[in-house]
């Protein structure tokens, strides 16, 4: 058996729980002994103890960045609509939701904004950043919301804070390779509007796996997006993006079929330029009513010109340190590296607050979220060290606006449960509604397998690096 797939069975059969402990859920072995410790080529791991895994630095993705000397124009763009500030007296209502005066310019309707004033342009909470025309016209409460909110509606799209699924489609229950507890569509209908993972080559098909297809597999692309796009169609007045993680280098031609296939080439917004700029995203309102609704970028290998619609990551969004097994959680740049200040003060920002411990077996290397403390790293406490209510605050204050995307692993747990939403609802500068998290408890997703099990795997594994 080669070692990965020892290696992925044995995964299957760990995670650990919120105290450092291995709790069993199948067949038990009483009389096996849990302090057995595996050893690799530099350092012991205790499988019953998660405070004896070091905490090693991570290793970051690395690829070619690009870099633009000026801006491209590209074709068949969904050009940012210019909002024109005479209103139309016109409303729609359909049933319980009713949709705004509007305002119609280049052949998109806009939603507009209550109350008898109505704001144009970021609607940012800056008031110096925002521009308002009072109208006559007597107008309603919008009571459709753009991504959950209907404040969001008149915001661009580079001016809100999203939460995002680290790995999203990576929801196999008692397997510690897992990032998240609860599958995409409870997910999306939770609030997350930024999924992310790592796409893999398995025998010409791409599927999305964690670091190795023998590991975990979570089926292929085309599935996954296709499940995607059937909730976007039940849910038009979302937008949502992707950020995909290309882990074997594919040109970005390879994944056209994935995601057409998938219907999202339906809804999908393709940029009228490279790179985008801060100020040059639409708005929410624009996208929703253009229904060009899912945004893609792509972490290594884009090229817009061959396909516009798959967006270069690191050249209109940059990165908090990657992966991080820190739990200070810096606010520092580190994807695309180089990037002077100036520059990425004029893009959008990611905060990785995804916890991990960092396993070494042998030269194989994994990232495994830190569960140990998964409940104080999604809390909304500023003040609690390692929360992300913390370091939401803390890059908010250092770049003088809050990121626009908290990337965090078992987005369900926290104080609450789903606290993760209550800190982008105050980067927001809105009110969360409480409302989460899915169908299952996160406790039954984060079950692990048998002890014995587990036992038996970590003696295979001890076996294999002590023939290396």
């Amino acid at each position: 058996m080669r070692f990965t797939s020892l290696l992925a069975l044995g995964l299957a059969g760990l995670a650990l729980a919120k105290d450092g402990t291995t709790t069993e859920t199948t067949e038990t072995n009483t009389n096996t002994d849990l302090s057995s410790t595996i050893t690799g080529s530099s350092t012991s791991y205790n499988w019953s103890d998660a405070s004896t895994i070091t905490n090693a630095s991570a290793q970051v993705p690395t690829g070619s960045y690009l870099t633009y000397t000026s801006v491209i124009t590209l074709g068949n763009g969904d050009h940012k609509t210019v909002v024109s500030s005479s209103l139309n007296a016109s409303a729609t209502a359909t049933g319980n939701q009713t949709l705004l005066h509007t305002s119609t310019s280049d052949s998109v309707t806009v939603l507009v904004g209550g109350g008898g004033t109505t704001t144009l342009g970021n609607n940012s909470m800056n008031a110096t950043h925002t521009h308002s025309s009072t109208s006559s016209i007597p107008t309603e409460t919008n009571t459709t919301p753009c991504n959950g909110y209907s404040e969001f509606c008149l915001r661009n799209y580079s001016n809100i804070t999203n939460v995002a699924a680290h790995n999203s489609p990576f929801v196999v229950p008692g397997n510690a390779a897992s990032n998240q507890a609860l599958k995409v569509t409870d997910q999306l209908n939770d609030g997350i509007r930024m999924l992310q993972f790592q796409a893999h080559n398995k025998s010409g098909e791409i599927h999305l796996c964690h670091s190795s297809c023998d590991m975990l597999d979570a089926g292929t692309l085309e599935s996954y997006l296709a499940q995607v796009y059937q909730w976007m169609i039940k849910n038009p007045y979302n937008v949502v993006t992707f950020v995909m993680g290309n882990s074997d280098n594919l040109p970005p031609t390879a994944f056209v079929d994935s995601i057409e296939k998938s219907g999202l080439k339906n809804i999908i917004y393709s940029p009228p330029k490279a790179p985008m700029a801060l100020d040059d995203w639409p708005t929410l309102s624009e996208m929703i009513l253009s229904n060009k609704r899912a945004v893609f970028f792509m972490d290594y290998g884009a090229n817009e010109t061959a396909v516009p619609y798959i967006m270069d990551e690191f050249s209109q969004l940059w990165e908090t340190p990657f992966s991080p097994t820190d739990r200070d959680f810096p606010c520092t740049v580190q994807r695309p590296p180089g990037l002077n200040h100036k520059d990425a003060t004029n893009r959008m920002y990611m905060i990785n607050h995804n916890l991990n411990l960092e396993l070494n077996f042998g030269s194989i290397s994994l990232l495994i979220p830190n569960t140990a403390y998964m409940v104080d790293t999604n809390s909304a406490n500023e003040t609690l060290y390692g929360s992300l209510g913390n370091m939401s605050a803390k890059c908010s204050e250092m770049w003088d606006r809050p990121p626009n995307f908290l990337l965090v692993d078992y987005y369900n747990w926290g104080k609450p449960n789903g606290s993760v939403f209550e800190v982008a609802a105050k980067a927001n500068n809105v009110t969360w509604n409480g409302n989460c998290c899915g169908s299952t408890s996160a406790a039954a997703h984060m079950a692990v397998a048998s002890v014995s099990t587990m036992v038996l795997i970590a003696a295979g594994v001890q076996f294999l690096l002590a023939a290396f």
